[in-house]
């Protein structure tokens, strides 16, 4: 009788598979990381620390290279909120986000009885190219008491 954690490591390297990734040990251990919560946004920082925490030796570097082996195969979308940071959101369905600034903490704008929010006098697209997506990125700060 296999195990649950066994499951989920044959389940993330058919995942990997069907995305076209060579499920190594270490793709393995990071996918599991990164989708045993459900639908989340992280950073290659805050994947490293879980990846210490849970005991699998994998450096900044790898973790950087990985994620974006995975946003490249499907499976995480990029996040751009500032110059440097950047974030990797699990919900890949199109979808906007909030970000909170001075907490740098990312989350989904939620679904209003109008659906997502919408770009009014949105621009036409240069001839011979079309419109793909559009990010829209609310920045928060809390209020001053």
């Amino acid at each position: 009788m296999h195990s649950s954690h066994t499951h989920s490591t044959v389940s993330m390297e058919e995942r990997l598979r069907e995305a076209g990734l060579r499920p190594t040990r270490q793709r393995v251990a990071l996918a599991s990381l990164i989708f045993a919560q459900g639908d989340r946004h992280l950073s290659a920082e805050d994947l490293h620390e879980e990846a210490v925490m849970a005991d699998v030796p994998v450096s900044l570097a790898t973790v950087y290279n990985t994620l974006h082996q995975f946003t490249e195969a499907g499976m995480l979308r990029i996040i751009a909120v500032e110059g440097s940071k950047t974030y990797f959101d699990t919900n890949i369905s199109d979808h906007q986000h909030f970000f909170l600034e001075g907490e740098n903490v990312v989350f989904d704008i939620p679904h209003g009885e109008h659906g997502q929010p919408t770009v009014s006098n949105m621009p036409e697209a240069p001839e011979g190219m079309e419109i793909v997506n559009v990010d829209i990125i609310v920045r928060l700060r809390r209020q001053a008491r």
